[in-house]
């Protein structure tokens, strides 16, 4: 069994890194086979999570993504927001989140609190 593990830096070492774990899937844990896989798959993820980072929605993204996974309009988010008025402000960036806005969405469309209490990225600009 080969002993040539290194750190995965470029996109020609990730597709080594697939192709070995495509072999070696399967493998037995407790095996040298399986130990391999284990270590190849947390390299691979180690490489990928630097590679691919995303910056969460802002509040706003958030909600308009909601709205559109359930096909909702602006009307129906009054329950949550307040009056239209209310609605266009925050959903126009003109107005914050208050602490009961974020409670009720969180809990009535099921968006995450920790994403409603971000900054929105107008805000961050400013």
């Amino acid at each position: 069994m080969k002993n040539d593990l290194k750190p995965i830096r470029t996109e020609a070492d990730h597709e080594r890194a697939m192709a070995e774990v495509e072999r070696l899937w399967g493998a037995k844990s407790g095996t040298p086979e399986g130990d391999r896989l284990d270590v190849l798959v947390t390299l691979i993820e180690a490489y990928e999570e630097k590679l691919y980072v995303f910056d969460p929605p802002d509040p706003i993204e958030a909600i308009q993504f909601r709205m559109e996974q359930l096909g909702l309009t602006r009307k129906d988010l009054e329950p949550y927001i307040g009056s239209r008025a209310r609605v266009a402000e925050v959903m126009n960036r003109k107005r914050g989140l208050s602490i009961e806005m974020i409670r009720r969405l969180n809990e009535g469309l099921g968006i995450s609190g920790d994403i409603l209490i971000r900054s929105t990225r107008q805000d961050k600009a400013a």
